[in-house]
């Protein structure tokens, strides 16, 4: 079973900043197309980012102007950088590792914007 390891969740007021990342095994990492989606009480798990191979990348159109996302090959780490959070950012947010037919899911670290 493939693990991904994400980080850098917390608690953020509004208009801040944070960074999450996602660690996954060097064996897959290259090779994958990367993810960031998130869930909210009572809401579907949506896309927020997504990131190729080759760099090409993909937002939601909720974050596009605020979230980036990279990825960093050496370190088998891709970062999804937050910049003024809102309220309705809040929400449990999940690494996704895929590749046809393969998809791989972290624990999912939470995310709060609240004052």
């Amino acid at each position: 079973q493939v693990q991904l390891v994400e980080s850098g969740g917390g608690l953020v007021q509004p208009g801040g900043s944070l960074r999450v990342a996602c660690t996954a095994p060097g064996s897959i990492f290259s090779l994958y197309r990367m993810g960031w989606y998130r869930q909210a009480p009572g809401k579907q798990r949506e896309l927020v980012a997504e990131i190729s191979t080759v760099g090409r990348t993909n937002y939601a159109d909720s974050v596009k102007g605020r979230f980036t996302i990279s990825r960093d090959n050496a370190k088998n780490t891709v970062y999804l950088q937050m910049n003024n959070l809102k309220p309705e950012d809040t929400a449990v947010y999940y690494c996704n590792a895929a590749r046809f037919p393969d998809n791989y899911w972290g624990q999912g670290t939470q995310v709060t914007v609240s004052s």
